[in-house]
């Protein structure tokens, strides 16, 4: 499961490699999603569900994850979110590690859930993103497929 994770997390950066600021920030959809604030929002949950859930540390946020991290803000720089992404994968994988798939902790919701429950979650939720993000990026400039040359 975890290299699955890592394989979709990959697809994720993919989908921002050789875009402008512009693009990658380009309102795609009547909410506004766009690449980059894909990519913040996966930072926060990796964070929140891997290692919040765990009685782990995270860095302090800049913005409300609760409604700030699906966009990114004008001082907000590409190489800055995908610096985030960066260490809240590599957190998240020291979590994944160092933590028995069958340990439990308290998400932010007050369930109590496994770290089998929440790799698995996250696997689902990076997909399903890299999905958007694959409409997006076809839509920007028609680049298609996980990886370059990968449908």
């Amino acid at each position: 499961m975890h290299a699955s994770l890592d394989l979709h997390r990959d697809a994720v950066l993919w989908k921002l490699a050789g875009l402008d600021d512009e693009q990658v920030r380009r309102a795609m959809t009547p909410s506004g999603t766009n690449l980059l604030g894909l990519v913040k929002h996966l930072a926060a949950v990796e964070y929140g569900w891997f290692c919040s859930t765990f009685g782990r540390e995270t860095e302090p946020f800049w913005f409300d994850p609760a409604t700030e991290d699906m966009a990114a803000s004008p001082d907000e720089t590409t190489a800055g979110i995908v610096a985030f992404y960066a260490r809240a994968r590599a957190a998240a994988d020291a979590a994944i590690r160092e933590t028995d798939l069958e340990a439990t902790g308290t998400a932010w919701d007050g369930r109590v859930v496994s770290m089998r429950w929440v790799l698995i979650h996250m696997l689902e939720d990076t997909v399903r993103h890299a999905g958007h993000m694959d409409i997006l990026r076809e839509l920007i400039d028609g680049a298609v497929g996980r990886f370059p040359g990968v449908e």
